[in-house]
């Protein structure tokens, strides 16, 4: 590859930089800095999902680790990789709508409505009782 092929990629990659460094780091967008204690809320708050997301991560791992195979074929793995996944989800959400929200208080606009912790909440439920009737249906074949 020559260098003249290289200059194009190098370009783009910067450009990927900025955008996601814009997306992590609110202050670069400008505005006047908000009262530090709605920024300290913003961040509890962040601080908040990511422990959310990490015991969605965690609990993949133990029920992959420690949950005994059920009847269903592949019911555990497939628990275990969809809070897994959850939780990374939840991860990505959270620092999202840190940015989002830090931004809103930056330019003084309303801050951005959040649907996500009702979808999450409707989410872990079904998948609750989905999960409640897969181990009743296995419990009721063992008797």
């Amino acid at each position: 590859m020559c260098f003249s092929q290289l200059r194009p990629r190098v370009r783009f990659n910067r450009l990927m930089w900025r955008l996601v460094r814009q997306w992590f780091d609110p202050t670069l967008a400008g505005g006047t800095t908000p009262d530090y204690r709605f920024s300290l809320a913003n961040e509890r708050t962040f601080l908040a999902w990511i422990r959310t997301a990490l015991a969605l991560v965690g609990g993949g791992l133990a029920i992959a680790a420690f949950v005994p195979d059920l009847r269903v074929t592949y019911l555990r793995e497939a628990i275990a990789g969809a809070l897994v996944l959850l939780g990374a989800v939840v991860a990505i959400r959270a620092v999202d709508h840190w940015a989002r929200s830090e931004r809103a208080m930056r330019f003084g606009q309303p801050l951005p409505v959040s649907r996500f912790p009702a979808i999450l909440a409707i989410v872990i439920a079904v998948g609750a009782l989905a999960l409640f009737a897969a181990i009743g249906a296995d419990l009721l074949r063992a008797a």
